[in-house]
């Protein structure tokens, strides 16, 4: 059953985009696979990226070999499941095994002391599923190689511990299968951040003991209803709404997971990556569950969602939505929505152009070929980029001074171990509260898959906020020049070039004791001397 409640400040103006996108028959067309709907520069992308609108028949046989092989392996004493992947094969997974109430260790990071925690956890015991459409994600390579030397040193045989998924044919499936792993082939023609019902959502889940059969057949029973071109098509209404919304600058999208099963976070990174190009796009602010009810901050350009909520929220700017839905069709609805989003607001909701300039700059910082960042100025056990301050709580006034107080946002981006380190998250809070503006928080470089395509390709209102430190111990990482530890300070300076170069306001915080300048970067945050 799908409960869908929207609030729209013009009735008349919605009504009308809404019939609008029945008269031109959208929702068939997307789910038909017409190619056609985003304009003729997105013809070729979208030609290869629409296979999502019918995963809850074509995954079905996934299901049996994923049961049979969790048998297996569970008769080998085999039952810790871990998943190195990142963004969409990261994120679907964690949200599908909260949501049954079963164990997933999710290492989506470069974080060295993260990596080795990992590691170490139950080794023997250990099932990694390694996820990557073509194995090029230098973060997940970079993870099994760690773990392929891990088993060997420990005695025990890489091949019986390590799963593959990846697209039929890609460098990692054809070096895997070469190396005698267990590979799975997930749709080729679905893209990351929509593939929660392909194989890079089933296996890790699957294997941990989700019910993934339950998940597509509550795909299933929605899959009609997001196909018809009608005033009741959930996904069309949600999608209208959106779009419309955009046309007013109201385009912030903040969400409280009354579930707390973490679908926000999901549902960030398909509107944010999808949405967020050509100087347009919605950004996702994920809210605590404790803020379900006041939506703090709820200001007059944001649209804001209940997860699991009993009725539309009362926004300053109007618009309101709350979904109540089981997992698998709720995912099919914000998927469709997405794509109908993007045909009103005008983007191709399926490319992700600067995703690629951020892993570049990295690249070219790990390869000697761009010049190492140099601290501005150096406060104490924290090195500072990109201001001269005095003190930390005059760099961070300054950046929040640089923030438009009726259309910006701020964003938190965290490169250090979030398994130690999540009470950070908290954080935001501090934020919001101080500025009166949606204000995001990511864990880095987990975030670069996801929001990080909106910082750089979308509106220019955003400041960021970046901090990165010492590891307890590096890692190397076997058969590279370079360490975990090099690698994520990379992808942190690497992404603070490429927004400068684009004109945002970027400030970075290296904490070279962790956890005393994370408390003073606290009261830094709310705007007190440290």
């Amino acid at each position: 059953m799908v409960e869908l409640f929207l609030t729209a400040p013009s009735q008349h103006e919605y009504e009308s985009a809404l019939k609008d996108a029945i008269n031109n028959r959208i929702a068939s067309r997307i789910a038909a696979h017409d190619p056609t709907e985003w304009g003729p520069e997105a013809v070729s992308e979208a030609s290869i990226r629409l296979s999502w609108t019918g995963l809850a028949e074509s995954s079905r046989p996934l299901i049996a070999e994923i049961l049979e092989l969790r048998e297996a392996l569970a008769a080998k004493g085999l039952d810790h499941v871990v998943l190195c992947g990142m963004g969409g094969s990261s994120l679907a997974p964690e949200v599908i095994c909260t949501t049954y109430g079963v164990p997933l260790t999710v290492l989506d990071s470069s974080q060295p002391d993260m990596v080795r925690a990992a590691i170490a956890n139950d080794l023997e015991r250990s099932i990694v599923v390694v996820s990557s459409k073509s194995g090029g994600t230098i973060e997940t390579d970079s993870q099994r190689r760690a773990y392929e030397k891990a088993f060997t040193d420990a005695g025990l045989v890489p091949t019986d511990h390590i799963i593959v998924v990846t697209d039929p044919g890609s460098p990692l499936d054809r070096e895997a299968t070469q190396a005698g792993y267990r590979v799975f082939h997930a749709d080729p023609h679905v893209g990351g951040r929509y593939s929660a019902l392909t194989a890079f959502g089933l296996v890790p889940s699957g294997l941990a003991g989700a019910d993934v059969g339950e998940l597509l057949d509550q795909a299933a029973s929605a899959q009609d209803d997001v196909a018809v071109d009608g005033a009741d098509n959930p996904a069309l209404r949600l999608g209208v709404l959106l779009g419309v919304a955009h046309r007013h600058q109201v385009d912030k999208l903040v969400m409280a997971d009354q579930s707390r099963h973490g679908f926000g976070d999901w549902i960030e990174q398909l509107v944010a990556e999808s949405t967020g190009k050509n100087g347009k796009g919605i950004l996702p602010v994920v809210v605590p569950f404790e803020n379900a009810v006041n939506f703090n901050p709820s200001t007059a350009d944001s649209v804001l969602l209940s997860i699991d909520g009993d009725s539309a929220p009362e926004a300053q700017s109007g618009y309101g939505i709350a979904i109540r839905a089981d997992l698998g069709a709720e995912m099919l609805i914000w998927e469709t929505a997405v794509a109908v989003a993007g045909s009103v607001i005008g983007i191709n909701p399926f490319d992700q152009p600067d995703v690629e300039s951020a892993k570049q700059a990295a690249r070219d910082l790990l390869g000697g070929g761009g010049e190492k960042p140099t601290p501005d100025v150096t406060v104490g056990a924290i090195d500072v980029y990109g201001h001269d301050g005095s003190s930390i709580t005059e760099t961070i006034t300054w950046l929040l001074d640089q923030l438009d107080l009726d259309h910006g946002y701020v964003a938190l981006q965290v490169y250090l171990d979030r398994f130690d380190h999540a009470d950070f998250a908290g954080a935001r809070e501090i934020v919001a509260q101080r500025t009166g503006r949606p204000t995001t928080f990511g864990w880095g470089p987990r975030f670069l898959h996801s929001t990080g395509q909106y910082h750089k390709g979308g509106p220019a209102t955003g400041v960021y906020l970046q901090v990165t430190g010492d590891p307890i111990e590096d890692l190397s990482i076997p058969g590279r020049e370079f360490t975990f530890g090099s690698f994520i300070e990379s992808q942190a300076a690497g992404d603070a070039a490429v927004l400068r170069q684009r004109g945002r306001p970027v400030v970075r915080l290296h904490l070279k004791d962790v956890p005393a300048g994370l408390q003073l970067l606290r009261t830094a945050l709310a705007g007190r001397s440290e």
